[in-house]
């Protein structure tokens, strides 16, 4: 084969990065800009593709058409199975080559997912997205969904992974223009692990930054990217921006002042690679970056270096024989392996909560009926990132088919539990009956109750409600100036089939509504038409944005809700304790809509069951003990009176398309449920510090630090079966510290009952004795095993010791502490069968040399303080009220120490003390800061007495001071 040297990036046996070279060098500097946004242009005179970057895949292919749906990723990672999420990323990536035949200019092979942001808090509105607080859990389940996505080959690519989103981004309100701080052990030992497992064991390709700041500094800007994602993991892939995230730098945080700065910062200090905006915007803003210096063409090449690295490996420019990927087409999708498969990963996802008295599995054949209950029961709801679902087995269904398959004539009732309703306007007392159609909406002024609307009213807590009119089976709605009832699905972007309902007092049938943002529901006393605030205002587009509700709350203002009174047709409790009265067994489904209260651009107010379902499912089990709770929802819930009364209790997420049938196969013991929850359930948001508080280590969060008692432990979940655990066995159980070393830990785990049945067996570490406040325990390796009855297995795994190094603020890198470590074995976080010591010769961190130049963040302790930007480079700590304080531990000042040096900032005159052994402790020193600005910084020197010998440093800020470093300065060197 004779290549000619332009055709060099054609040549197939050629070195993958002379042919990117080769391909970059050709392309003229217009084409290059045209290539750096999300849509990439064609370049037919290279036979180079139009290209999209970016196609959501949380759980499935999203948005593109009928796609196989697996449970959500929270759902996902219940079921402790690396295996299995290998299998769901190679189903993805089958039916993402699969839509890639469809269109290849739109349908793109760079997949949006996995989420690897870490779930430190409940709260966050995004939980159903992400696989929980554990970084190892985490990254070992988004490795392996990547490795399934990316495919086994060496060289070519099935599709390609974009982890998502670095870093720190686990807020949703204001998540566009706040910081968070993240001090160097929280970021190196927490946040960042959980990203470096998909990159180094599953090789991940791409990466999305994220809206929020990093210690002042926005993530599409963050030197974290370059300096340790692409240089010190070698990452060579490319990074994209989250959509409008660089437009953000100057809209949202005001980091900057024009696009052009925005995009050029991006590209050069970001390590942004490919940016998701209007592609006119962006190409319009580096040219005028190119044209001011701001960027030059060597930037650009480097960027597409790193995205046409990624398009070859896709085997775009080489023979489709060449390729295995190639192959696939439009028969992928929706392949029935692939809804059998849907269909397993949703049963592994259940976790069974509680079972007093092995009230589950239940005996289909010993059963005559069983009532159904609750606002879950008869539905399967989307995510925004859901695909569209072929089909969808609610859990009714799934119940009524396998009693009908046990032959016995067995029935299943259904109650929703939901109040049905009639409308009446308390000032004119007329009925409400609402137009389907928003272009002629009828008036609220029926005069007979049987010309009202019957509305089936569900109240999702937090005083969110959604209205379902019988009359025509929708829900309503509004176009943010009327209401009708006219949707058929509670959906997009802005959830308008939500109103805030609120009783005028206990027990009164009077009530006031609010729509999705805010704006009261009126009447025109003329027409009678229902009316958002005045009527007059502009409809909110459904489009994604950055910041969401947030930002399009109700404009209307002066504008009071008219009362309404609520007639009842029907009660929903009374109807759904008659049935369970009738019943041998009732199951309740209680849970969340994954768009109310909780989702993209909203966090939860509170972590509760909402208060109507938990009085439902309470109700029936106080009329039939034989009940048990199931609840479908897209994060932890605070359950604790059903905790006390209900003999079981099961957990599965919005489970895609098989969740009936998934439920019904745990239900009746078809299948022997082994899911454990990925995160801490807790009693109470009061067990939990502040939401924007991200620094799990002293505010106590997650099973690593949490000294409470939660409601369910991390890696908490039954069985059916009974398992034993015996003979822990290390090898060895002393080692030596370096690189790549490993102990292997064994033991004998048996199922001592007569049922088959599968058992997680989770690996955890804990250091006896540290320098600083470490982990209680922290999971180092799980496994996922089947055993049949009296069956047993040898759980084998290898134990990094590097997984047991801390990061040393002191000398700024890993170090693994000599001492002993407790190694432990069990089926959760608090229930560990086995335990043994190990012994390491690491190292000990000395005393700290505080003549060396000490950055402020790499502090021990602090109060009132926050991370910021020091725009000469690191970051800053900075007093978030009016004073705080850093402590520098076990320093060793010697006989000599006379002054410190202070790098700070100040926008008042301050004072900055050096206090030993305590913040109350003597006062060595005092340094007196003038006003000059924020980031004015400037060196300080101030005397100092009586700092000598091994001690603790206490820097006290007093007043707005930012500091960057310090340095204590002796007499003799």
């Amino acid at each position: 084969m004779t290549i000619e040297k332009n055709d060099l990036y054609r040549d197939f046996n050629a070195p993958l990065e002379d042919r990117v070279n080769d391909l970059i060098a050709q392309l003229t500097l217009d084409e290059k800009v045209g290539l750096m946004p999300q849509y990439q242009i064609a370049i037919e005179r290279l036979g180079v593709q139009a290209y999209k970057h970016g196609t959501e895949a949380a759980h499935g292919m999203a948005w593109l058409g009928e796609a196989t749906s697996y449970p959500q990723p929270i759902g996902l990672a219940c079921t402790w199975d690396s295996e299995l999420l290998k299998r769901i990323g190679g189903a993805i990536g089958d039916e993402a080559r699969g839509f890639y035949k469809q269109n290849p200019n739109v349908n793109g092979l760079t997949l949006w997912a996995p989420t690897v942001d870490l779930e430190r808090d409940p709260r966050w509105g995004r939980t159903e997205e992400a696989y929980g607080e554990d970084p190892v859990l985490a990254g070992k389940l988004a490795a392996a969904l990547t490795q399934g996505i990316q495919g086994d080959h060496p060289f070519y690519l099935k599709a390609v992974a974009t982890l998502k989103h670095f870093i720190g981004n686990n807020n949703e309100a204001g998540r566009g223009d706040t910081s968070v701080s993240l001090d160097p052990r929280n970021l190196r030992e927490y946040y960042l692990k959980a990203f470096e497992i998909p990159f180094k064991e599953g090789g991940a390709q791409s990466m999305m930054s994220a809206y929020n700041a990093i210690n002042g500094v926005p993530a599409n800007l963050s030197p974290l990217v370059i300096d340790i994602v692409k240089r010190e993991w070698g990452m060579n892939g490319f990074v994209v921006s989250d959509a409008f995230d660089v437009s953000g730098t100057m809209r949202d945080h005001r980091y900057v002042e024009t696009m052009k700065e925005a995009v050029a910062r991006s590209i050069r200090e970001g390590g942004i690679d490919s940016i998701t905006e209007d592609a006119a915007a962006v190409t319009e803003a580096i040219r005028e970056a190119l044209k001011d210096g701001l960027l030059t063409e060597n930037d650009l090449d480097a960027a597409l270096r790193n995205t046409f690295r990624v398009r070859f490996r896709l085997g775009e420019f080489d023979p489709p024989e060449r390729n295995p990927y190639a192959a696939i087409d439009e028969s992928a999708i929706l392949h029935p392996k692939h809804a059998e498969l849907a269909r397993e990963a949703a049963q592994k996802a259940v976790v069974l909560l509680k079972n007093e008295g092995q009230t589950l599995p239940l005996q289909a054949d010993k059963l005559s009926k069983v009532a159904v209950i609750g606002p879950l029961a008869d539905v399967v709801y989307r995510d925004w990132y859901s695909g569209t679902l072929p089909y969808a087995v609610t859990p009714l269904q799934g119940i009524r088919e396998r009693l009908a398959a046990e032959g016995t004539g067995a029935e299943a009732s259904y109650s929703p539990g939901t109040d049905r309703v009639r409308m009446k306007a308390a000032r004119s007392g007329r009925y409400v009956r609402l137009s389907d159609d928003a272009k002629a909406p009828l008036a609220a002024r029926a005069e007979k109750p049987e010309e009202g609307d019957v509305f089936e009213i569900t109240d999702w807590g937090c005083g969110s409600h959604t209205l379902f009119a019988l009359r025509n089976s929708l829900y309503v709605t509004t176009d943010d100036k009327t209401l009708q009832a006219s949707a058929h699905r509670i959906w997009e972007w802005f959830t308008k089939e939500v109103f805030q309902i609120q009783y005028a007092d206990q027990g009164s049938p009077l009530v006031t509504a609010s729509t999705w943002n805010g704006t009261p529901v009126t009447i025109d006393d003329e027409s009678g038409v229902l009316l958002v605030g005045d009527g007059q205002a502009a409809e909110t587009a459904n489009a994604i944005n950055v910041g969401g509700a947030a930002e399009v709350g109700s404009s209307v203002a002066g504008t009071h809700a008219d009362a309404f009174e609520f007639e009842c047709v029907s009660n929903g409790l009374d109807e759904a304790v008659a049935s369970a009265r009738e019943a041998d067994a009732a199951i309740v489904f209680v849970g969340n809509h994954p768009l109310i209260n909780g989702k993209e651009t909203m966090d939860r107010p509170d972590i509760a069951l909402a208060e109507s379902q938990e009085k439902l499912a309470l109700a029936v089990i106080e009329e039939n003990p034989n009940t048990i709770v199931v609840v479908v929802g897209s994060y932890p819930f605070a359950l604790n009176a059903l905790q006390e009364k209900a003999k079981a209790i099961v957990y599965t997420s919005h489970a895609g398309q098989e969740l009936g049938r998934a439920v019904a196969d745990v239900l009746f013991g078809d299948v022997n449920p082994a899911g454990r929850v990925n995160m801490t359930w807790y009693k109470s948001v009061d067990q939990l510090p502040p939401f924007m508080d991200y620094d799990i280590i002293r505010g106590g969060r997650t099973y690593l630090y949490f000294e409470g008692e939660p409601l369910y432990p991390f890696g908490h979940g039954l069985s059916y079966s009974v398992f034993r655990y015996d003979d822990l066995e290390l090898s060895p159980n002393r080692a030596e510290a370096g690189t790549d070393k490993t102990v292997q830990v064994s033991c004998r785990v048996t199922n001592i009952s007569e049922r088959e049945g599968e058992e997680v067996v989770q690996l955890y570490v804990r250091a006896d004795k540290s320098r600083v406040k470490r982990p209680r325990l922290q999971l180092a390796e799980f496994k996922r095993i089947s055993l049949a009855p009296g069956e047993s297995a040898q759980v084998t795994f290898q134990l990094k010791l590097e997984s047991l190094a801390i990061w040393d603020v002191t000398r700024d890198r890993f170090c693994l502490e000599s001492g002993t470590y407790t190694v432990m074995l069990g089926a959760s976080s608090a229930d560990l069968r086995l335990e043994g010591r190990l012994a390491v010769d690491g190292e000990t961190i000395p005393p700290r040399d505080l003549k060396r130049v000490t950055r402020a963040a790499n502090y021990d302790a602090y109060q009132g303080i926050r991370l910021g930007e020091c725009n000469e480079g690191g970051s800053a700590a900075s007093v978030s009220g009016d004073k705080g304080w850093l402590a520098f531990h076990d320093a060793e000042l010697g006989a000599g120490i006379s002054a410190v040096e202070l790098r700070a900032a100040a926008s008042v005159d301050a004072v900055v003390e050096v206090r030993l052994d305590g913040p109350d402790g003597p006062i060595a020193g005092k340094c007196k800061i003038t006003a000059g600005g924020d980031q004015n910084w400037r060196s300080l020197t101030c005397g100092l007495t009586e700092a000598t010998g091994r001690r603790d440093v206490y820097i006290m800020l007093n007043g707005p001071i930012s500091l960057a470093w310090f340095r204590m300065m002796a007499d003799k060197v």
